[in-house]
């Protein structure tokens, strides 16, 4: 059995890397796909396709338009979802990410460190588990093939 991964979150740290490199070490049956991680291309995807737009929030919202076709389009297509909240950015993207998931019956993993325990307390009581760190969840990821 193979397992397709959307992992939800912020694109500005490696923490994406430091999944698929440890899911490779353990040779987990697992592909993993998630969000546009250029910042520039996920920025300006909607001029690239459109065309200029009059103003910075027409084109926010043209590319928000094709950002939330190919994530819709990912997650449907997946099998679980990783949703890393870190401390340093804003969450908006991951809480929809995972809401999404939710909503659409994806097994949810929660990443999250303990300081955001609070506000996330909600989603983690729905999500499948929740964790601490990206170790605890490829943790959880293997436990699935035992």
């Amino acid at each position: 059995m193979r397992l397709t991964v959307y992992l939800a979150g912020e694109i500005h740290s490696s923490w994406r890397e430091e999944i698929k490199k440890k899911s490779l070490a353990l040779n987990l049956p697992v592909d993993f796909v998630g969000p546009m991680e250029n910042h520039d291309r996920s920025d300006n995807i909607g001029e690239e396709i459109l065309g200029e737009q009059p103003s910075a929030i027409f084109k926010d919202a043209a590319a928000s338009s094709f950002n939330n076709l190919r994530t819709s389009v990912l997650m449907e297509k997946s099998d679980l979802v990783i949703a890393l909240f870190g401390e340093q950015y804003k969450q908006w993207n991951t809480a929809m990410d995972a809401s999404a998931a939710l909503a659409n019956h994806k097994p949810l993993i929660v990443i999250r460190p303990e300081k955001l325990h609070h506000p996330l307390k909600e989603l983690s009581q729905k999500a499948n588990a929740t964790v601490e760190t990206c170790d605890q969840a490829i943790k959880a990821l293997s436990y699935i093939f035992e």
